[in-house]
């Protein structure tokens, strides 16, 4: 499969077949570049939670509003805790997290909504973004996947609640957004002993050991494997190539950058004109 992000301009990559498929959708991933953030050196940093000037996130924030056509009182934040929490955006939350992070939905690591004007977004600096989509149904979704939501299954949860709203995993497109690759993502013995309950002995592993008791951990191929196991069809499944520690001209990396970093956000918005809720 080519990869499913397309750059646009300096700020975002894009999954510009969803965007083909449903002209109302958009979804991606910001890259560090064309902000104001001058703690970070003038970039795009959109974490409020980093230690950066409020005004200076907020300008970021408003900056990508204005590219991406979704104002900020439409978009919807977390308090992200590495957590499995999913929740449904209904009428009365946008605008939540949008200035500040006190605001934002508490201890959630997931939002999906078929709310019409609603932009849902979520911080990433190294963990995995998830993106859902149902064309027949117009419902989206993102979830945030370090290595504890992964492992704890936050993928099943969002599939597990679109179910519940009588979506079929045949109708449910994923994407897999930028994140750090297995390269550079090593971990210990106490991560992958959570990773093995995925994994039977029949199936190929999401890691290599490289030493005694140190792996290289792909989490990207383990969410997909969660998602094939919750009834995703793997053609429905996008998966890029982008990693957020490799390409330093690009992204911010917690572990390149050790925890001294800014935030990209990924983002998954629906248009429309008259709001429904189901």
């Amino acid at each position: 499969m080519t990869e499913p992000f397309i750059k646009q301009d300096k700020e975002y990559f894009y999954i510009k077949e969803w965007t083909e498929i449903a002209p109302h959708v958009i979804a991606g991933f910001t890259t560090k570049n064309g902000g104001f953030s001058e703690k970070f050196n003038g970039t795009l940093n959109c974490g409020f939670h980093v230690g950066d000037d409020l005004e200076a996130v907020r300008s970021n924030r408003k900056h990508l509003a204005d590219k991406l056509d979704f104002p900020i009182n439409s978009w919807v934040c977390c308090e992200q805790t590495h957590g499995t929490r999913i929740v449904q955006v209904k009428r009365g939350q946008h605008g939540k997290g949008s200035f500040d992070y006190d605001s934002s939905i508490k201890d959630t690591d997931g939002l999906y909504s078929n709310l019409q004007d609603t932009f849902l977004t979520l911080c990433y600096a190294d963990c995995v973004p998830i993106y859902f989509f149902s064309a027949k149904h117009d419902m989206i979704g993102i979830a945030h996947a370090g290595w504890k939501g992964t492992v704890n299954g936050i993928a099943k949860e969002m599939i597990a609640a679109w179910h519940g709203k009588g979506i079929r995993s045949s109708d449910i497109m994923v994407a897999i957004g930028p994140s750090i690759c297995e390269k550079c993502y090593i971990v210990d013995d106490r991560v992958i002993k959570d990773v093995d309950t995925w994994i039977n002995s029949e199936e190929s592993k999401p890691y290599h050991e490289i030493s005694t008791g140190q792996y290289q951990l792909n989490l990207r191929k383990l969410n997909q494997m969660i998602l094939e196991k919750s009834g995703i069809p793997s053609e429905n499944i996008y998966i890029t190539n982008l990693c957020t520690s490799c390409d330093h001209e690009e992204f911010y990396s917690h572990r390149r950058d050790q925890g001294k970093t800014g935030r990209m956000i990924g983002f998954i918005g629906l248009k429309g004109y008259d709001v429904s809720e189901g």
